[in-house]
């Protein structure tokens, strides 16, 4: 019988929730401030759209290839080290970023794309570590509930990052920011150093738990024929695909939104911008990001198929609240008045904007909070890193299209943010497809992992002595 330990996660990881928030901080700072920081680089111009959605694509798509290239270390190496060394580069990047300079032009973009590029590569191999390793501390039973709180870390810093960065580069002190989210890398990454132990891999898996207790190391490698048989199974394919469709759309929403209200004839500032997204996004995250994490494990617990149909649920009430945003009638703003949070604050419309704002992340959260932990459920623990790493390449991939996108379809429909939104929500509709299609396969995937489990289980029962295979 399988003896449950009461396993206190949170004491654990507390280094890591650090990390993550300050690596939020200036990857919100980066996608939502393309106002501000293409004024940085060209005081007197227009926002210089294409460029700045260059930017934000060579963020994500610099972390998607490592993922790719690198994930395997994971899965081979000391999460606890990759996650140290990630920390040094991604600290460094940021300190550099600071160090721009003002009014440049294209050579301050550059600069900029250089190290953001740094940034992102460093930062792709990030998530699967963190995947990789909680694979190995988290119960199953809880994982919607930690990754609801590791998301609604990344969502708060992420607006924090916005809300301050905003208010320096008003305030002028724009290199402030970069250098404080540096130093915030830098210093939890040495915590995490000396606080974290790292576990055994499978220590958390049922079919292993019990014999990992005793003086026995799960040491598999994942090989081609099991890479082929699990890693690329029906569902894992579907979990893959699918991310580069949704997150095409998620790329192109807030880089769309933020262009249509900071820029003329709307005027609303960055600073008041990011006080609503605090107001009304953030608490629609906690709503969704614990609320509903806690509901997508008890459903989970009882029904096998209940992640998935979650996530159908999340991707289509996310996108109608999402394109409804586009068809408000935004108010016509001098650039005072799009400062004035009071002001904002008198008008319904921005009390609308908020309502769909807080029901399009609470809603979305049961994507993140339920994805996860399905990769986790269909996957071996020593092929978590990889997986990770693939479904980020794709998803990456797709959200660095859309910023990209948005800026060539705003051009060629003359700044028609209607029509564009449209145009990119048909990128929604495969992914609906998939998941549906994802039901037929996922008992199926989940009780072949199992199988192979039980397998190696007994296996290792036979030797006291930690043993390296390559077995299938």
């Amino acid at each position: 019988m399988i003896e449950k330990q009461v396993v206190k996660y949170n004491r654990i990881l507390w280094p890591i929730y650090f990390l993550n928030g300050f690596q939020s901080i200036l990857w919100g700072g980066i996608t939502f401030l393309i106002v501000p920081l293409s004024r940085i680089m060209w005081p007197s111009d227009p926002t210089h759209a294409l460029e700045m959605g260059i930017v934000i694509t060579t963020l994500s798509w610099s972390a998607s290839i490592s993922g790719l290239l690198f994930g395997h270390f994971i899965d081979r190496h000391s999460r606890k080290k990759i996650l140290i060394i990630l920390s040094i580069f991604r600290g460094f990047s940021a300190l550099m970023l600071g160090f721009g300079i003002e009014g440049g032009g294209y050579n301050t973009w550059i600069y900029f794309l250089i190290f953001v590029a740094i940034f992102g590569v460093f930062g792709g191999l990030s998530w699967p570590t963190v995947i990789s390793l909680t694979n190995d501390i988290v119960p199953k039973e809880q994982r919607s509930r930690f990754f609801g709180v590791y998301e609604l870390i990344r969502s708060l810093t992420m607006t924090l990052g916005f809300l301050v960065g905003a208010f320096l580069v008003q305030t002028g002190f724009w290199r402030l920011f970069f250098w404080s989210a540096g130093a915030g890398i830098l210093i939890f990454g040495f915590i995490l150093t000396l606080h974290i132990n790292e576990p055994k891999r499978g220590a958390q898996q049922e079919e292993l738990i019990n014999i990992l207790q005793n003086d026995i190391l799960y040491d598999y490698k994942i090989n081609r024929e099991m890479m082929k048989k699990t890693m690329l199974s029906k569902t894992n394919v579907v979990a893959l695909i699918e991310g580069i469709f949704t997150w095409i759309l998620m790329g192109s929403i807030n880089f769309l939104i933020l262009n249509l209200i900071q820029n003329e004839p709307h005027n609303i500032s960055e600073f008041s911008t990011s006080i609503f997204m605090v107001c009304f996004g953030l608490t629609g995250g906690i709503a969704g990001q614990l609320g509903l994490a806690r509901l997508s494990d008890r459903f989970a617990r009882k029904h096998v198929k209940a992640r998935i149909y979650m996530i159908i649920i999340a991707i289509i009430g996310g996108i109608i609240s999402f394109v409804l945003f586009f068809f408000i009638p935004w108010p016509q703003l001098s650039v005072e008045q799009g400062k004035d949070v009071g002001f904002l604050m008198t008008l319904p419309i921005i009390w609308l904007m908020g309502s769909l704002f807080f029901f399009s992340r609470s809603i979305f959260s049961l994507y993140i909070v339920n994805q996860s932990p399905i990769l986790q459920q269909i996957n071996l623990p020593e092929a978590q890193g990889q997986i990770v790493s693939w479904n980020q390449f794709l998803e990456n991939l797709g959200r660095g299209i859309g910023p990209s996108l948005s800026g060539i379809l705003l051009v060629l429909t003359y700044y028609n943010y209607q029509l564009t939104i449209l145009i990119i929500t048909l990128c929604i509709l495969p992914g609906i497809i998939l998941w549906s299609l994802a039901l037929k396969w996922l008992i199926s995937d989940t009780n072949q992992i199992r199988e192979i489990l039980k397998k190696r289980a007994g296996s290792l029962q036979d030797t006291q002595d930690p043993k390296e295979s390559t077995e299938n």
